[in-house]
């Protein structure tokens, strides 16, 4: 048994169990997969405070070891279960193992949804990004894609309308779900360009993406964009339904929270990109493990 059980080995989860650790309690981290989160799919990162250029994996390695080296303990295995007894809290992993706790810190985090084309998986890192602001600026000067109709898209273009020779969005219907001042900025971008109507059917380029192949919705007709990067930005996707029962979900599934990363349930905390916010970042997620790593702390005196 762990004071503290931390489900989610990304960004939010070890640096909730560095905190933990250092605060002179015990942190159990389950994670289903692997550690490092998102971000050990992003080749270069550029925006953490005091790291000019590290690689993802990198950084993801660098907070595992950190967290191991304190005494934390990671096993690598899926929560499937939380329930409550009392004070104590049980969660039980798809191995069939209980672990006990008195507090708990969710750090499932969120994933990126994808378009679910050929060659996605291999080309991200490769042409193929999911975060404008992590890796717009790899792609200066020269001509890019965005793919999707909500502010993500559209706050993403004008982003990378500063950096890129040429902006294409790619839209799958008419009309956009973002906000109208945003819109009529991109319209009257000389750089920025829209093709509506349309979907992404294929990726095309070898090592890396060279161009697009879209579809036009309504004819039927297919084309060529030749583009150095697609950034997709149809929504993302949090994976909290097992806990539904002891934390409030908002309509999308992420889970009510405010800044001080504390639940509807005493005792059950959560960090990172899982949560209610406005900003998901590399910065933000470690931001919030440590707010939540130290309210546990403080809710176990």
């Amino acid at each position: 048994m762990a004071d503290v059980i931390i489900i989610g080995a990304g960004p939010a989860g070890l640096s909730a169990a560095i905190y933990v650790q250092r605060a002179g309690k015990t942190a159990l981290v389950l994670e289903a997969f692997t550690y490092g989160g998102q971000i050990v799919n992003t080749p270069e990162v550029e925006n953490y405070p005091g790291i000019a250029k590290i690689s993802g994996f990198d950084f993801a390695t660098a907070l595992y070891e950190q967290a191991t080296a304190l005494g934390a303990e990671i096993v690598f295995d899926r929560a499937e279960t939380l329930e409550t007894d009392g004070e104590m809290k049980k969660v039980t992993t798809t191995g069939g193992v209980e672990y006990k706790a008195r507090a708990v810190i969710l750090a499932t985090g969120a994933k990126n949804r994808h378009l679910g084309i050929g060659r996605e998986e291999e080309l991200t890192g490769r042409g193929v990004s999911y975060c404008a602001t992590c890796d717009g600026a790899f792609f200066k000067g020269k001509p890019v894609a965005v793919n999707g109709g909500g502010n993500t898209a559209l706050e993403d273009a004008l982003f990378l309308s500063n950096y890129c020779s040429k902006v294409t969005i790619i839209h799958r219907r008419e009309g956009f779900r973002g906000e109208p001042a945003i819109l009529e900025t991109l319209r009257n971008k000389e750089n920025v360009e829209f093709v509506l109507n349309a979907t992404v059917t294929a990726l095309i380029g070898e090592p890396k993406l060279s161009a697009v192949e879209v579809t036009d919705k309504l004819s039927g007709e297919k084309k060529e964009i030749p583009v150095d990067g697609l950034f997709i930005a149809i929504g993302q996707e949090p994976d909290n339904r097992a806990f539904a029962d002891l934390v409030e979900l908002d309509g999308a599934g992420y889970i009510a929270a405010g800044e001080d990363c504390r639940t509807k349930t005493p005792g059950i905390f959560t960090a990172g990109d899982c949560r209610t916010k406005t900003v998901r970042q590399l910065t933000t997620a470690a931001s919030d493990g440590a707010v939540a790593a130290l309210a546990a702390c403080q809710y176990l005196g």
